[in-house]
């Protein structure tokens, strides 16, 4: 469902645009403040992903991996999806660059007697019709969650009970989008702490629901913890916002007097449309999954559900950096300052891709051990452990491909216009995943779902790194593709040596332990030897500091 556009009129969403004179307060763009920032992200985030396991594991331990989270799953696909067009992707690729014209259009030139603040006009006029629009999309998701159920997933043995959850995770679409907004202000206003806050609250919400409600309501619980969480994403946020909007941003228009004010573009259908579709594209990997999952044996898209969100921890933590560099990007190339978006693009590429390889060898040397640890209790049993370990072991294949697909799509919309690139390398990847995946269920099972999904991403990523140079930021990529085959490379001998050493304990705390500890000894080490540029300059800070410790 596409959102209504957020403004009309004279007042138009604008692309991103920086004055020709920096203000005393634009301290975001410092390396400094972007390591903070990007560190603190991560750390709330990472708290976030850990509750998110933490809801995972008292679904898995109330419910088991059946057809009661089979159903409760395909409803799960709309906070899915409304994450990705909401929160993630979708509307923070429109609203980031509006809030940041809005605050430099104020810094520019000193709102007269009589007008008001851009900030607040943007306010004012987006966020009512944006409101409206979340509210009539959650009203028609639950008249038509029947049709949607069976669209979804025909095979359900029981299809109401996904009826009911579905309808009750309907409500997401308002609580996201508001949710998504606030983080969107928030962020161009370099505030992080709340955006990055809003899974720590969600998740805390579900599992809570669940604790009160589950033994009454079964996992109709789960879906209700869906509706409060989005309701505390909003919550948490809000206060902070509302600070920002109070003020009025005096010191920067003091030391911005003079400047001249920032041409306004409005941001046309085509841009709202390109980035739609992409969000849509790259979530219907998911909505193939569970379509060709739903006519295997019950537990199917559970297993495919976990090891998913298990393996998708490094991608999230890789990711962290490019969203705290996005607007760094968006600047210098609306400035014409392509050498600095070159380079930023380059070492975020590189930071991502060693972070996510780190973490893909980890998932796959210990994927028994991970799951074991995390949900093998009450319901889910040891035949449910060995299906999902096997999966994220295949999975953890594409986490390259997913992150690199994260980070270079940013690049192609930084620029405030609208490419349909992006869209048509992620369309030829959800096409490649769906044809390999029909092809494959029939001789893997969920296995093959899972390689399908690792294909396709892949080959997204293939085509939007090679045509970097000519259609987005002008990246050297033999460069960046050496780099990445020299970090791939250490990973795959880092897995390979902590399934051996992992391998080598009953246990699974000591297993997982040592397993970690010879992927990440091996890794680094490799690295080092093969002179990875990221990998290098932490190594040198670290090395200074133990001297002078000494």
């Amino acid at each position: 469902m596409k959102p209504a556009p957020p403004a009309s009129g004279d007042e138009t969403l604008a692309a991103p645009v920086v004055p020709a004179q920096q203000s005393a307060g634009e301290s975001g763009t410092s390396g400094t403040f972007l390591a903070r920032a990007a560190l603190l992200t991560a750390l709330l985030s990472a708290a976030g992903s850990l509750l998110g396991l933490g809801r995972d594991q008292a679904l898995a331990h109330l419910f088991g991996a059946g057809s009661e989270t089979d159903a409760f799953l395909v409803a799960w696909t709309v906070p899915e999806v409304a994450a990705t067009l909401l929160i993630e992707d979708g509307l923070a690729f429109m609203l980031v660059p509006a809030f940041s014209a809005a605050i430099a259009a104020r810094a520019a030139s000193a709102p007269g007697p009589g007008e008001q603040d851009p900030v607040r006009a943007l306010v004012a006029v987006s966020l009512p019709r944006l409101t409206l629009a979340f509210l009539a999309c959650s009203l028609l998701l639950m008249v038509g969650a029947p049709q949607l159920v069976e669209l979804l997933a025909p095979g359900l043995p029981d299809p109401q009970l996904a009826v009911d959850c579905t309808r009750l995770t309907a409500t997401c679409i308002l609580t996201f989008g508001l949710a998504g907004y606030c983080s969107a202000a928030l962020r161009a206003h370099s505030s992080y702490v709340a955006p990055a806050a809003i899974y720590v609250a969600y998740n805390a919400g579900i599992i809570a629901t669940l604790l009160v409600l589950a033994d009454r309501w079964g996992v109709r619980a789960a879906a209700a913890g869906v509706a409060a969480g989005g309701c505390l994403m909003v919550l948490v946020q809000a206060p902070s916002l509302r600070r920002r909007l109070s003020r009025t941003g005096t010191a920067a228009v003091a030391a911005a007097r003079g400047a001249k004010a920032p041409k306004r573009q409005s941001m046309n259908l085509a841009l709202i449309a390109t980035v739609l579709l992409f969000a849509l594209c790259r979530q219907a990997q998911v909505f193939i999954e569970r379509f060709l999952a739903s006519s295997l044996p019950s537990g199917a898209i559970s297993h495919l559900n976990y090891a998913q969100k298990i393996a998708q921890l490094p991608m999230v933590l890789s990711l962290m950096l490019c969203t705290v560099t996005f607007p760094v990007v968006a600047q210098a190339l609306a400035r014409g300052d392509t050498e600095r978006a070159r380079h930023r693009v380059e070492r975020d590429l590189a930071f991502a891709a060693c972070t996510v390889l780190l973490g893909a060898a980890v998932v796959f040397a210990c994927a028994p051990q991970i799951v074991q640890l995390l949900f093998q209790r009450g319901a889910f049993t040891a035949a449910d452990t060995a299906a999902t370990a096997s999966i994220m072991r295949v999975y953890s294949l594409g986490l390259l491909g997913h992150c690199l697909v994260g980070a270079l799509v940013r690049s192609y919309f930084s620029a405030g216009r609208a490419t349909w690139y992006p869209v048509a390398c992620m369309a030829a990847g959800m096409t490649l995943t769906a044809g390999a995946g029909t092809w494959a269920v029939a001789a893997w099972g969920v296995d093959g779902i899972a390689g399908a999904n690792a294909l396709g991403i892949t080959f997204t990523a293939v085509l939007l790194l090679t045509a970097m140079d000519k259609r987005s930021v002008p990246v050297r990529i033999p460069g960046v593709l050496a780099e990445l085959a020299k970090t791939l490379l250490g990973a795959v001998a880092a897995a390979a040596a902590g399934v051996v050493c992992a391998a080598r304990f009953a246990q699974p705390l000591v297993s997982l332990t040592v397993g970690c500890l010879a992927v990440g000894a091996v890794f680094a080490l490799l690295l080092w030897a093969l002179r990875v540029q990221v990998f290098l300059p932490a190594l040198h800070i670290a090395t200074r500091k133990l001297r002078n410790a000494r």
